[in-house]
């Protein structure tokens, strides 16, 4: 379980600063157009979409004596590191060639986040066939991803103190991080990825593929719950610190702090949750998640300004509300991943890089192309960027027009909560009878 639950630090602890942190450092110290930073964020998950199906055939395809997957999250974790540091450089240039340099990495990172992430994703299934283990593993998994995005808080806090030099520091620790702890995973899973059990080669093409899958109705409705989830918090996840520093006026040094509670409440949900779904099954746990993450977002929509001679004690109901949209989001890290291995094991041939990888396409691709439409609709909001990059820690304080102070409480608010309970529609008439019952039967 620990080694399993290493896997997925270094791209977890990737995925978090990318999501907290990426956005602000575009238009903050890169000195970005929020469009063009916008645009950017499309570029990294329209490109990691598309290189999942790819990565995920190659990976049921690729033979040796570690399995199909180890090889890959073996061959990717050094380039995982450099990119992620790389990703952080506020290179001299003019706008152009700042936007080309942004565009490279971006392709590089996240090729090598797809190489570790998918086959060590398939690996939840291939382990084990049963159900209650592969919550755990589930469970161990997304506790270390946490645990890493906690750990790049923490340093993006202590470090984010002169704008573009404090993200290249954040950038140079994190990264190696990322590296050592997928590192370690592959020594520790060795033993047991040689035992695991082996998909089926498909010879199927893309488009045969996709019918393939789409023609299983479990995977459908994981896929749906899946995509409008991650969507929801991912949108949650880019509007953060603006929403803090630009909305709610939390101190610029004050605001990577107060992202903390997230993680940590993130944390405690997940076991909260991971326990439940073992006793009242996953489908009513999601339930219970779901309804405290709809009202911790209808809350971030209406949330007032702090004083700005606010103390701590003042600030306790701000980070009480973050810990429990935490709570709460921890559902989109566990339930969708613990009911795709049933879906997998309806299809006979029980490709599992196979549907991992069309599952993650389709939350990467339409997250992509939103936070086009999110940067785009900043632009005609008319949020300011910063100009010529003078950033004061991760984001400076801008009086902001009221329209992109409206569609930044949208954003954080309202839309996340839509998705979330069209999320729990998708799932109606799950036959989910619980693991705990699951596992019995078995």
């Amino acid at each position: 379980m620990v080694a399993y639950g290493l896997g997925d630090a270094g791209t977890g602890l990737a995925a978090t600063q990318l999501g907290f942190y990426l956005f602000p450092f575009f238009t903050c110290a890169a000195g970005l157009p929020a469009f063009i930073a916008g645009s950017l964020l499309t570029v990294i998950k329209v490109w990691d979409a598309l290189n999942d199906p790819l990565i995920g055939w190659l990976s049921d395809h690729t033979q040796s004596r570690w399995g199909p997957r180890l090889p890959w999250i073996l061959s990717a974790a050094l380039p995982l590191g450099i990119s992620l540091a790389a990703m952080w450089w506020v290179p001299s240039g003019n706008l152009l060639q700042r936007t080309a340099y942004y565009v490279v990495m971006a392709v590089l990172l996240m090729t090598a986040y797809t190489s570790v992430n998918l086959p060590y994703a398939a690996l939840s299934t291939e382990l084990t066939t049963d159900t209650a283990i592969r919550t755990r593993l589930n469970a161990a998994r997304f506790t270390g991803s946490i645990l890493a995005g906690l750990s790049g808080l923490i340093v993006a806090s202590v470090v984010l103190t002169d704008g573009g030099g404090g993200y290249l520091a954040m950038g140079r620790i994190t990264g190696t991080i990322a590296s050592v702890t997928t590192l370690l995973c592959c020594w520790g899973l060795a033993p047991y990825a040689k035992q695991a059990q082996r998909p089926v080669p498909s010879t199927e093409r893309p488009l045969e593929q996709l019918k393939r899958v789409m023609a299983n109705p479990r995977f459908r409705q994981v896929l749906g719950l899946y995509l409008l989830l991650w969507f929801g918090l991912q949108l949650m996840q880019v509007v953060a610190l603006i929403w803090l520093v630009q909305v709610v006026h939390v101190p610029p040094s004050l605001s990577t702090w107060i992202l903390l509670p997230f993680q940590i409440a993130a944390l405690l949900g997940l076991q909260l949750w991971s326990l439940l779904s073992n006793r009242i099954g996953r489908i009513t746990t999601l339930r219970w998640g779901s309804g405290l993450w709809i009202v911790a977002c209808l809350l971030s929509m209406i949330t007032p300004p702090v004083p700005t001679d606010a103390g701590a004690i003042q600030l306790l109901p701000l980070v009480g509300l973050i810990a429990l949209v935490g709570i709460g989001a921890a559902t989109a890290y566990l339930i969708p991943w613990s009911l795709l291995p049933d879906a997998i094991d309806a299809d006979p041939g029980k490709p599992a890089g196979l549907y991992t990888a069309w599952m993650v396409f389709g939350q990467k691709l339409i997250i992509g192309l939103t936070m086009s439409v999110f940067g785009s609709l900043l632009s005609f909001t008319g949020y300011i960027s910063a100009t010529g990059g003078n950033c004061s820690g991760a984001l400076s304080f801008i009086q902001q027009p009221d329209s992109a102070l409206l569609a930044i409480r949208l954003c954080m608010g309202l839309l996340p909560a839509l998705l979330v309970v069209l999320g729990l529609a998708v799932m109606r008439g799950w036959p989910d009878r619980g693991a705990h019952l699951q596992a019995s039967a078995g």
